[in-house]
C-alpha cells in the first residue's frame, strides 16, 4: 500500500478494536517561538487526505505554541498492536462550520467545560473551577451551549508519516512517507 492515509486508516481501524482506552490518543509536540519544547496528550477527531484534526482552547499553552509556531508533530503509539505511527506537519485552523459541526457532538458537559476552563492558566483550586462550570451550567440552562469564541481545532497537514512496526530482536520495519508536491515518496528506514 503506497497511500500513508489509507493505510493510517487501516492501522487505526485496528487500534480501535483493540485499544483498551482512547485509541485516538496522540501526543503533540509544539514548539514556541523561540524553539523550546512542549508535548502533551491530545485526543484525535479527525483525519484524512487533507490532515489530522484536534480541538482545544486557543487561549491556552498549546495553540500559542502553534500560532507562534505553525508546526508540530504527532506520535500514536499502539502497544497492543505494537505500532506507532509519526506525524510531521505545519498546522493551521479549521474553519469555523468544521469546528462548529464538531462541537456540536460533544457532551453537553464537555461543551460548558469549554466555557469554564481558563486552560493551561494558573487555578487557585478545584472548586474555583467547578463554581465556574456551575456558573456556566446555570447561564446556558435549558437552551443550548454555543461554542466559546476561544474553542476550535488545528489540522496537522503532514510533510512526513513514519509507520513502525515491531519485529523481534529489535529488527523492526519503518516505513517512510514523504511529500514531495502533491504525491508521496515511500522508503524504509533502518530500525
Amino acid at each position: 500500500m503506497t497511500d500513508p492515509f489509507a493505510l493510517f486508516h487501516e492501522w487505526f481501524a485496528q487500534a480501535r478494536e483493540t485499544e483498551i482506552n482512547d485509541s485516538n490518543a496522540m501526543a503533540l509536540a509544539t514548539a514556541d517561538a523561540r524553539g523550546r519544547p512542549s508535548v502533551r496528550m491530545v485526543l484525535l477527531k479527525g483525519h484524512g487526505p487533507d490532515g489530522f484534526v484536534f480541538y482545544t482552547n486557543f487561549e491556552g499553552r498549546k495553540a500559542a505554541e502553534l500560532l507562534e509556531n505553525p508546526h508540530a508533530a504527532l506520535l500514536f503509539h499502539w502497544k497492543s498492536l505494537r505500532r506507532q505511527v509519526r506525524i510531521e506537519g505545519v498546522v493551521g485552523p479549521v474553519d469555523d462550520a468544521t469546528a462548529d459541526a464538531y462541537y456540536a457532538t460533544r457532551s453537553r458537559d464537555s461543551q460548558l467545560g469549554a466555557w469554564a476552563s481558563d486552560q493551561s492558566r494558573p487555578l487557585p483550586s478545584r472548586d474555583v473551577f467547578m463554581d465556574r462550570f456551575a456558573e456556566v451550567s446555570a447561564r446556558f440552562e435549558g437552551g443550548p451551549v454555543p461554542r466559546p469564541p476561544h474553542w476550535s481545532g488545528f489540522r496537522v497537514t503532514p510533510a512526513r508519516i513514519e509507520f513502525w512496526q515491531d519485529r523481534e530482536h529489535r529488527l523492526h520495519e519503518r516505513r517512510l512517507f514523504e511529500r514531495d508536491g502533491a504525491a508521496w515518496r515511500e522508503g524504509l528506514l533502518y530500525p
